[in-house]
């Protein structure tokens, strides 16, 4: 007998108000279309770019969205810090220091199915944090979920280096591994020899035409001039980019990971 399957559509970083619409509008068919049991995004550019806020959060949920997970800009908006506090499914990365607004994990269970989303953040070329090895080794340590409960793992990230290193680190002890940050999807898309699926990075949801998400004259300006100008998101057509995470939901284990596009007609 075939194994009974479980989809996760996790998408990438939402790119500013037009990404958040455009998300908004096409999940709820998408979900329904395809069999999706659960979705996951990285909601930390919502706001115009940087941070995010309690309105935000309400339209993703409201779409089908079950966590949102963070990043470097999570904490733009302070007004959104008793939000990130209080909030169940809304995480941050885990290893900022203790006393941080909000937590790095949350717990789901959903029609009886139970999997934990952990967010994380690198640290080659952004703040220097706890290291995400020995914060997840003790994460791990701590917490026996896997392998009787699914653990998914947003690490938000500039280095694929670091991204793969880590994956590879885990690889066997979660059971999915994806890279968010640096808006670009990436093909490295597979489960890893241990068992693990992993990707670099999922993308963005955005413009499609922008530079990672953003104004495209503005971003080029920046790039000539080595001024760091306002960048603001891009306008026009949009698209989600993420990964089909397909699961056994007798076990739990990892049975395929596959790049996913939804563009705008």
């Amino acid at each position: 007998m075939a194994a009974e399957e479980l989809k996760f559509l996790i998408c990438g970083d939402i790119c500013g108000e037009e990404g958040l619409e455009f998300f908004t509008g096409i999940i709820p068919g998408y979900v329904k279309d395809n069999g999706i049991y659960s979705v996951i995004v990285n909601g930390e550019n919502a706001a115009s770019g940087f941070g995010l806020e309690e309105k935000h959060c309400n339209a993703l949920f409201d779409s089908g969205v079950d966590v949102i997970t963070g990043g470097n800009h999570i904490f733009e908006k302070k007004d959104f810090h008793p939000y990130l506090n209080s909030a169940s499914r809304v995480i941050r990365p885990g290893n900022y220091p203790p006393g941080a607004p909000g937590k790095g994990w949350c717990l789901v269970d959903k029609g009886g199915f139970k999997f934990v989303v952990v967010n994380l953040q690198g640290r080659e070329y952004l703040s220097a944090l706890d290291c995400p090895f020995r914060w997840m080794d003790g994460f791990l340590g701590e917490n026996q979920f896997y392998p009787d409960i699914p653990v998914l793992l947003d690490f938000h990230g500039e280095s694929g280096e670091e991204k793969e290193a880590l994956g590879f680190y885990l690889d066997g002890r979660i059971t999915a591994f994806w890279g968010t940050h640096t808006h670009v999807q990436t093909a490295d898309n597979r489960i890893l020899p241990k068992g693990t699926a992993y990707i670099t990075d999922l993308g963005m949801t955005g413009a499609i035409n922008s530079v990672i998400g953003s104004d495209i004259e503005t971003s080029i300006k920046r790039n000539k001039m080595q001024i760091l100008y306002k960048t603001l998101p891009a306008r026009g057509p949009c698209m989600v980019q993420g990964i089909i995470l397909t699961l056994n939901k007798e076990d739990g284990k990892a049975l395929s990971v596959d790049i996913v596009t939804i563009t705008e007609n």
